[in-house]
């Protein structure tokens, strides 16, 4: 089934690279056999933009097969070959990089101008660092060091690898998974949200037009409980990488663990915004409001706690809610837009029911409602800030994922850390203050992947992002990634050409 829905080439300029299916297999596209099929929504109007055939558990076998089947070519080219590869691949998004921020904005809801100016170009500069990367494997020095023997440390590709990524930022994501894996020499099979499958399939066929070897990159499109589930569970996959939330990536490693899987694991945060008293309040404020509704608060690194010592708490309560009342709402591809609808109605409706039930324990100083008039068939929230919430409540502990802004006051430094570090998570935080001694103990002290001064959200292709406690384990981005991706073997050369080791006398004795 191709059903493209009602929605215009103008903001779909893409839809006819999907005729034939959301599966790409062996560097084609393909139509999933579950006999179940699934509809893309634009979220801003709740209008089917794209119906298409679900994968099922076959899919995932023969996506699997491809990638097994080209693991030895793709895992034997020299590290030149992968890198020119992965230039052509940049090239070829680059070309296309309106389809890309079109289609994007189109399935997920997010402003035309954080499509472009954001998820794509950050996209391009990821490919284009790991084409860079890919020639950079490096082990350890070779050495002696038992006296009689030359080691060193090669790197080398696990083999296939498992990747599921979210619906937030399903482009971005998807690079995430697939570029440091291919730059080592694996081969991918990933599975995107079924909400938002778009861009991971533009990007495949992208590669694969870049000259890409077929089934170094596949695509099934599934649900998780059916496709993904199995992809985890797989026998002929040698590593899983899943990025969501925390509840589902026990699940995966539930499953992974059963078949001692390699497991890379980039699960929920709740950020802290740490806001000292010697602070800038005005750029805190700008930064609390943007970092808290980037992408409609559907990030899992955005601003969500905002601790405030005492002595600032009330001007910045006050000053925050303002520019949150004047952000607008509106379609996605209007210039005037800064922010979108959320990804579905049942996210909205699931980020509502929070705030909701946080009016019996709290403040909400502003929002906390859908819009009504022209914006109310879409999946639209209006910015909420929160205040007097209770440290230990749902508004401040869990995850919600959506654009919602809570502040609490601190008194003293220690109080301020302690509660930056009270909750399960660890992904991601920022301290605001004009004292570097400050700061310096904030970047040792919270307990988070990644730590910003005076800023918060920037990531750059050069630099890992991953997270501590139940913010899962292991990083994207960077060289450091290629720490999931490759295995590291120890080889040793005897250097004496002696048929009697001194060691063997622990077998042989004084024979």
């Amino acid at each position: 089934m191709h059903d493209p829905g009602s929605t215009t080439p103008e903001r779909f300029p893409a839809q006819e690279r999907f005729a034939d299916g959301a599966q790409f297999v062996a560097g084609r596209p393909a139509k999933g056999t579950s006999g179940r099929t699934h509809a893309v929504v634009d979220p801003a109007t709740g209008a089917g933009v794209y119906t298409y055939e679900l994968a099922g558990p076959d899919d995932v076998d023969t996506a699997v097969t491809a990638a097994r089947e080209a693991f030895p070519a793709w895992a034997g080219a020299t590290p030149g070959e992968r890198s020119d590869a992965l230039h052509r691949f940049a090239a070829v998004v680059a070309d296309r990089a309106e389809e890309f921020a079109r289609a994007e904005s189109l399935q997920c809801g997010k402003p035309l101008k954080l499509s472009r100016g954001f998820d794509v170009p950050g996209t391009i500069d990821n490919i284009a660092f790991f084409a860079g990367a890919a020639r950079h494997l490096t082990g350890h020095s070779a050495g002696e060091y038992s006296g009689d023997h030359t080691s060193y440390v090669r790197r080398e590709p696990i083999g296939v690898v498992g990747s599921i990524a979210p619906w937030n930022y399903p482009l971005q994501t998807a690079a995430w998974k697939i570029l440091p894996a291919i730059a080592a020499g694996n081969t991918v099979v990933l599975k995107p949200a079924e909400l938002t499958p778009l861009t991971s399939l533009l990007l495949a066929q992208a590669a694969t037009d870049a000259g890409l070897p077929d089934g170094v990159v596949n695509i099934v499109t599934g649900t998780g409980k059916e496709a993904g589930e199995h992809l985890v569970g797989h026998p002929d996959v040698a590593m899983t990488s899943f990025t969501g939330s925390t509840a589902v990536g026990k699940r995966v490693a539930e499953i992974a663990t059963a078949t001692v899987k390699r497991l890379h694991l980039e699960l929920g945060g709740k950020a802290p915004f740490v806001v000292f008293d010697d602070a800038d309040l005005d750029a805190a404020v700008h930064g609390a409001v943007a970092g808290a509704l980037i992408n409609t608060g559907q990030d899992c690194t955005a601003a969500t706690r905002a601790y405030v010592q005492r002595p600032l708490y009330e001007a910045f309560v006050e000053r925050t809610a303002t520019p949150m009342e004047t952000v607008r709402l509106g379609d996605p591809f209007a210039p005037g837009t800064d922010l979108g609808p959320m990804v579905s109605h049942a996210q909205r409706d699931r980020v509502a029911g929070s705030v909701d039930r946080a009016r019996a324990y709290a403040h909400v100083v502003t929002g906390g409602e859908a819009p009504l008039g022209g914006l109310a068939d879409g999946a639209y929230y209006r910015p909420t800030l929160i205040a007097g919430a209770p440290q230990d409540s749902e508004i401040v502990q869990s995850e919600i994922f959506g654009p919602v802004l809570v502040v609490l006051p601190f008194d003293t430094d220690d109080e301020g850390i302690a509660l930056a570090n009270d909750t399960p998570y660890g992904l991601a935080a920022s301290a605001w203050s004009r004292d570097v001694y400050r700061t310096g103990r904030a970047t040792r002290e919270i307990r988070a992947g990644c730590v910003w001064i005076n800023d918060h959200i920037p990531i750059i292709s050069e630099m890992p992002h991953g997270g501590y406690k139940a913010s899962g384990s292991g990083k994207d981005m960077s060289t450091y990634s290629f720490e999931e991706y490759t295995q590291v073997k120890h080889v040793m050369f005897d250097n004496t050409a002696a048929v009697r080791k001194d060691w063997h006398r622990t077998v042989f004795g004084d024979r």
